[in-house]
């Protein structure tokens, strides 16, 4: 090989070390945009329609906190299952020692009033049908009906993924996030994985949160026991944090070694 060949070869070697370090960079780097929420082209002030939220249907296995008040404190004890408890700042681990479940045939099975069906009803429908149930008993009575396995599940790239308790009616997905204190930097807001049971069938739908239409979307608000999932993006993947100083640096030293190598 001549001295020709020999300083050919060593410039494709420099062009295929520089391609590769550039090639990471480029395709690792995390950069702002993909960090952002609800990000587009137009920057006007728009207006969504918000989307209605479906009110929860009940199925088998539901746990149910129920309270039923009279002006007859004694009559109403027998339904309670322990002593007089108020509904007031009542945590999800007392009303589950407190709640009844629905059966596999979907039926609740209460004190003095028996099975009754609530398999795909509301819980304003329950609570209308055990006050009609309890009407010839009770004097004024008063139902509360509450379902306790009212959970949220995240997964994934977020800072504190867990199974969480949800209170309020209504949870939108980024509240839902904010309980698990955010996605991380590695994590892919443009895929965001949802899971959720419909009448027995699983369903998977992918969201992607970086645009403004989500606001709109049916999927806007979540479902009790849904399960949120987000995917590790690209970056994860060499280890490198939304500016990879370190490596930048190392490509560049690398390149001056290379270069004081072939001078020689």
């Amino acid at each position: 090989m001549n001295v020709f060949e020999i300083k050919l070869q060593k410039r494709v070697n420099l062009y295929l070390i520089l391609f590769f370090l550039v090639n990471i960079l480029l395709s690792s780097c995390i950069t702002q945009r993909k960090l952002e929420y609800l990000h587009d082209k137009d920057k006007n002030e728009k207006s969504f329609e918000i989307v209605g939220v479906e009110e929860y249907t009940l199925k088998p296995n539901d746990n149910l906190f129920i309270h039923i008040s009279s002006q007859d404190d004694a009559a109403t004890n027998v339904f309670t299952n322990t002593s007089r408890q108020t509904t007031t700042n009542l945590d999800p681990y007392s009303a589950s020692l407190q709640s009844y479940t629905i059966d596999q045939n979907g039926y609740l099975d209460l004190p003095i009033v028996g099975k009754i069906l609530v398999k795909g009803k509301t819980l304003n429908q329950v609570s209308v049908i055990i006050k009609e149930a309890v009407a010839n008993i009770l004097n004024q009575p008063m139902i509360y009906v509450k379902l306790v396995n009212r959970y949220v599940t995240i997964l994934g790239e977020v800072r504190s993924p867990g199974h969480y308790p949800v209170a309020q009616e209504k949870l939108s997905i980024f509240e839902a996030l904010g309980f698990a204190g955010d996605i991380t930097e590695y994590g892919n807001r443009n895929s965001v994985v949802l899971l959720r049971t419909v009448e027995g069938k699983s369903i998977r739908v992918v969201l992607d949160l970086t645009k403004s239409k989500i606001l709109s979307s049916k999927y806007f608000y979540l479902s009790p026991n849904d399960i949120l999932y987000v995917k590790t993006s690209r970056g994860k993947f060499w280890g490198l944090r939304p500016f990879p100083f370190t490596i930048v640096l190392t490509a560049i030293s690398t390149y001056f070694l290379y270069l004081n190598y072939i001078g020689k």
